[in-house]
């Protein structure tokens, strides 16, 4: 039973909640360019003004933990921890492939998404990772992990084993339109990452004590940020 904000900030969307006891309250997101720095502070203050909260209220702050942007992943984690510092409330971490497939799950539920079989389904997170590579996880209709984070580079023969199994393959997220016209059979439906799909997730892990330790988490980066020279000719 808790209050908690939810911050997600891994891809182009800044995304940020209120949540009640895992039931979202009010919600707050734009995809308008890579703004998350200025953004993710401007939404939880209108979100508090808007629920007419003090930040001492919350109960604890869950962060879409990656994988996802460096860039945005720092930004979301960043605030998180300094927000937590400052109310003396706990940190929440949760995998932002699991969060988006609670989004899916979500949008489903609310007759969104149109999927037949759907308590057969595969379902396929994709962040996109650049070119042709993709974060990516599988889970059950249920929102149950069937496999460890991955980046995967996508061709005619990834996931041959799921897609030729008979039962419905959903790919979703923004890495996953790239992939549909080499992933034959792969059923894509329009799924965004949104702070909505952290909240009944941060509630279990509220109510399971599942806290960080804010002096040394870090983002799930899944892959080291690797710093290139530029080729342009400045002079």
């Amino acid at each position: 039973m808790a209050l908690i904000l939810c911050i997600e900030t891994g891809t182009d969307i800044c995304s940020v909640c209120l949540a009640r006891d895992g039931q979202l309250l009010s919600l707050r997101e734009s995809s308008e360019g890579r703004d998350h720095a200025r953004q993710v502070g401007v939404f939880v203050d209108e979100l508090l003004r808007e629920m007419q909260l003090q930040p001492e209220d919350l109960d604890a702050i869950a962060v879409g933990m990656g994988p996802g942007s460096y860039t945005g992943l720092r930004i979301g984690v960043s605030f998180a921890k300094g927000l937590c510092y400052g109310i003396g409330k706990p940190l929440l971490a949760i995998g932002s492939l699991a969060a988006l497939t609670e989004v899916a799950r979500e949008d489903y539920e609310a007759g969104i998404l149109d999927v037949e079989q759907w308590e057969e389904a595969q379902l396929c997170p994709m962040v996109d990772a650049r070119r042709m590579e993709v974060y990516t996880q599988l889970f059950d209709a249920a929102g149950v992990a069937q496999s460890e984070v991955s980046a995967e580079i996508i061709s005619e023969e990834s996931f041959a084993e799921q897609r030729t199994s008979g039962r419905p393959f959903v790919i979703f997220g923004n890495g996953a339109r790239k992939c549909v016209e080499v992933l034959a059979g792969a059923q894509l439906v329009e799924v965004a990452p949104s702070a909505r799909g952290l909240a009944r997730l941060a509630e279990e892990a509220y109510t399971a004590g599942k806290f960080e330790d804010l002096a040394y988490f870090e983002p799930f980066y899944l892959k080291d940020f690797v710093v290139t020279t530029s080729k342009k000719k400045l002079f």
